[in-house]
């Protein structure tokens, strides 16, 4: 892609979210976005259909950034699913403007979900590569990590990264090891 292209499309991208947080999804226009990305109206066309593709397509562009900052580069081992946390945190750290209004939403949950069904993913494949004996159903288990996981990657963004990403990864792993360690029979009563 042409850097021109991708300068006004990063543009118009950091535009929308910054009017997400300012005016939430449903009151900024195109004429807001193209103002604020200083580009005219029809720039914005030509690279989003409207502001509903435009949403979509920063969702998973950001959803992407995150993804590739905590892609393992081998086989799954803790070792290696407690480096990915840390490297996600400090993403989330990096890149605090622009995941904190993701996060929050503004009334516009799309983020959120697309993010659950990512960790959701991921959970499952780490749970599917260890044979963990548990009385809860493997579903059941994923939804409650993965809720787990991503409400506490909220709660940090939201209230201003109070732990430092290590110091996350550090109290998340020991809830994790406390569930895990927990005989079967206790984590399904």
């Amino acid at each position: 892609m042409d850097r021109r292209i991708q300068k006004s499309r990063q543009a118009i991208m950091e535009a929308f979210v910054s009017l997400l947080g300012e005016k939430g999804f449903e009151k900024m226009t195109i004429n807001d976005i193209a103002d604020r990305a200083n580009v005219n109206r029809g720039t914005v066309y030509l690279h989003f259909t409207d502001k509903f593709d435009l949403r979509d397509q920063c969702i998973e562009t950001y959803l992407q950034q995150l993804a590739e900052s905590c892609l393992p580069e081998g086989e799954m081992t803790p070792v290696s699913s407690r480096q990915l946390l840390l490297q996600s945190f400090e993403f989330l750290r990096a890149h605090a403007a622009i995941y904190s209004i993701l996060m929050t939403g503004k009334g516009n949950p799309i983020f959120r979900e697309r993010m659950m069904d990512f960790m959701r993913q991921g959970i499952t494949d780490f749970l599917s590569s260890y044979s963990i004996p548990s009385a809860v159903s493997r579903e059941v288990e994923v939804q409650f990590l993965t809720s787990a996981a991503v409400s506490l990657m909220e709660w940090w963004v939201e209230e201003g990264m109070p732990f430092s990403p290590s110091e996350m990864v550090d109290q998340l792993y020991t809830l994790l090891l406390r569930y895990f360690q927990m005989p079967a029979g206790e984590r399904g009563q």
